[in-house]
């Protein structure tokens, strides 16, 4: 249960965090918000990020072996990293139509699932 419980909270933390690092890039399409400027869009950013931190301690202190979780530090952080690039994927799909991913991608985040195999494996 502490691995599912882990598993979703990062997801949580991860669409969080997605949203602050590139949502800004949307934001300024809205309307008044373009005029906040830089500083503003920093703040609302930052103040997205804060709910990352209330999803990505609680995973992590879940999660962590030294804390009674299942995984290693090492496995924590490549599970992040995994769901993170799978967050970032349906979050520019839906987000930035525009974007588009080409065979390399694909390949390449398959070598990454590839890495949490073995990482797992140990």
């Amino acid at each position: 249960m502490k691995s599912l419980t882990t598993i979703l909270l990062l997801v949580l933390s991860n669409a969080f965090m997605t949203l602050a690092w590139y949502g800004h890039l949307k934001f300024g399409e809205w309307k008044g918000v373009a005029k906040w400027g830089l500083f503003g869009l920093i703040v609302i950013s930052w103040g997205i990020a804060f709910f990352e931190y209330c999803f990505q301690v609680p995973a992590n202190r879940i999660g962590f072996s030294g804390t009674g979780g299942p995984f290693s530090l090492v496995q924590l952080k490549v599970l992040q990293e995994v769901i993170t690039l799978v967050v970032f994927v349906v979050f520019s799909v839906i987000f930035f139509k525009n974007e588009t991913f080409s065979s390399n991608h694909l390949i390449g985040f398959a070598f990454l699932i590839l890495a949490v195999y073995f990482i797992f494996k140990g």
